[in-house]
């Protein structure tokens, strides 16, 4: 794209780079509350890409992948334009919780709306100021307070466009997840932007494994769309795994979990995932995986109520199950880099 690009009252011109803050209601304290939006603007017109985190306030990982990405080199040569939000639910993020104060889930009330709730609020202005005028966008997420995800892509895989961005991701596991009512990823479809979603590890946790998976899978993507040149390192043969089905394995009674099933690890249809007892151990229930298949979720927690979820199972078929092994075994995808000194990185 290179037509003028105005966000805010701000237009960035070709070639800029610059933050621009997006306002957004004022706390009760009088005191000013913005949307930080980063834009880098390639000289020569490309693609328009977004990359948000944190539409659940707890959810950090993603803030911390796109401040890595922003800092690399490689952005010097960008073709197209970069649009960086790496903090969407500002008010959440501030108080540590997924919610805005409302007790709303953002990413359930999208397209939003210029007088309605706060939550309406926020998402009408991050999807007419930045959704709207992308061509593609990467949503960055991690698990629920409690739980932990394994890296893994999701995508409407119908769409070809994104199905071909979650394939460039090139996470070992890519799950085809339909667009959810009120998310950020179905209103984009109705304007035509496809969103990829990149999940990975816990609330209010930084996992540094899972942040460089997700900077490299941002800088595969990108240079999918030709927004960067080509890397002159040998690629890798890493398979990305598709799976079309997944459930929740929940408690079949309350107690104490003793889970034995390890995030990312392959299980078989009856196999044992863990065991919940009562504190005295005189009751005690097995769980059991429902189908062969990977770990991609679960809970953190020893502690589960009835019908709890536990175990989040992606189904497999047995040759899927041993390409996924193969692919486990892939080297870590970034070089081994101090980024305590914020040194730069070779990609």
């Amino acid at each position: 794209m290179s037509n003028p690009l105005l966000i805010g009252d701000k237009e960035v011109k070709p070639g800029q780079n610059l933050t621009i803050d997006l306002p957004l209601a004022q706390l009760y304290t009088h005191t000013p509350m913005t949307m930080p939006v980063h834009v880098i603007r390639g000289k020569k017109a490309g693609p328009r890409l977004f990359v948000c985190a944190a539409i659940h306030g707890d959810e950090i990982n993603g803030v911390e992948i796109i401040r890595r990405l922003l800092n690399l080199p490689l952005l010097k040569r960008l073709r197209g334009d970069l649009i960086a939000v790496p903090i969407v639910n500002v008010p959440g993020f501030l108080h540590r919780s997924r919610y805005l104060p409302d007790r709303r889930d953002l990413n359930r009330s999208f397209p939003g709306s210029e007088k309605g709730s706060l939550a309406g609020r926020v998402a009408h202005l991050f999807l007419n100021e930045i959704v709207a005028q992308c061509t593609h966008g990467i949503d960055l997420h991690t698990a629920a307070i409690d739980r932990a995800n394994m890296p893994q892509v999701r995508a409407h895989l119908e769409d070809p466009i994104a199905a071909e961005m979650a394939e460039a991701f090139r996470t070992p596991v890519t799950l085809n997840a339909g667009l959810r009512e009120g998310s950020v990823r179905q209103s984009g479809a109705a304007l035509g932007v496809p969103i990829v979603v990149y999940e990975c590890g816990e609330a209010l946790r930084f996992d540094e494994h899972s942040i460089r998976i997700g900077l490299r899978g941002i800088i595969r993507v990108m240079r999918h769309l030709n927004m960067l040149p080509a890397s002159r390192s040998k690629s890798s043969s890493q398979q990305t795994i598709l799976t079309h089905a997944s459930s929740w394995v929940r408690a079949s009674q309350s107690g104490i979990l003793r889970a034995i099933a390890p995030l990312g690890g392959t299980v078989g249809k009856n196999e044992i995932l863990g065991y919940i007892s009562d504190p005295f151990g005189e009751r005690e229930s097995k769980v059991k995986s429902p189908s062969r298949g990977i770990v991609i979720g679960r809970t953190t927690l020893p502690l589960a109520y009835q019908g709890e979820a536990l175990f989040h199972i992606a189904r497999l078929e047995q040759e899927e199950v041993d390409l996924l092994d193969d692919a486990m075994q892939e080297e870590d995808p970034l070089p081994s880099i101090p980024y305590l000194q914020d040194e730069p990185i070779i990609v």
